[in-house]
């Protein structure tokens, strides 16, 4: 079995603004680097609802789907799968969580599996996106930190 990305920090917002702003907000912190086109002006959407799809939206009208929405329990727990750049065969996992940390500020967790479904290039996709996690998430901390 291919052990799932596990991470976890904290943001300077309460549970439902950490939330707010992952989904309802995803397009402004989305970095473009992140995304098929890479081009300025794309908008990326997530439709919040089970069912709801996870995509990027071109300049030209062209959409690419990036997943499905699996869980939808705002404020505390969002999951979909993921498939960026490949077929949603590929699909993997991923499960965030919101949990209340000190007065004000929200821990988020996410597990990131599904890896044994891409067969011998599994590992290597997980690594992957390991390195996309850690180059991604600092924007989100800094729109949901700075959110209000």
């Amino acid at each position: 079995m291919i052990e799932p990305i596990r991470l976890q920090f904290e943001v300077a917002c309460p549970v439902d603004r950490a939330f707010e702003v992952w989904t309802d907000r995803i397009a402004t912190w989305w970095p473009k680097d992140h995304t098929v086109s890479a081009e300025d002006g794309r908008v990326v959407v997530l439709e919040g609802r089970p069912g709801g799809r996870i995509f990027e939206r071109r300049t030209n009208g062209l959409e690419h789907d990036w997943g499905v929405v699996t869980i939808w329990d705002p404020p505390n727990r969002l999951g979909y799968t993921w498939h960026l750049n490949r077929s949603p065969t590929d699909a993997t996992d991923v499960e965030v969580r919101f949990v209340p940390a000190g007065s004000a500020g929200t821990r988020v967790e996410i597990e990131h599996r599904g890896w044994d479904r891409l067969g011998a290039g599994g590992e290597d996709w997980r690594d992957r996106n390991y390195g996309g996690w850690s180059t991604l998430l600092p924007h989100y901390v800094a729109a949901a930190s700075n959110s209000g």
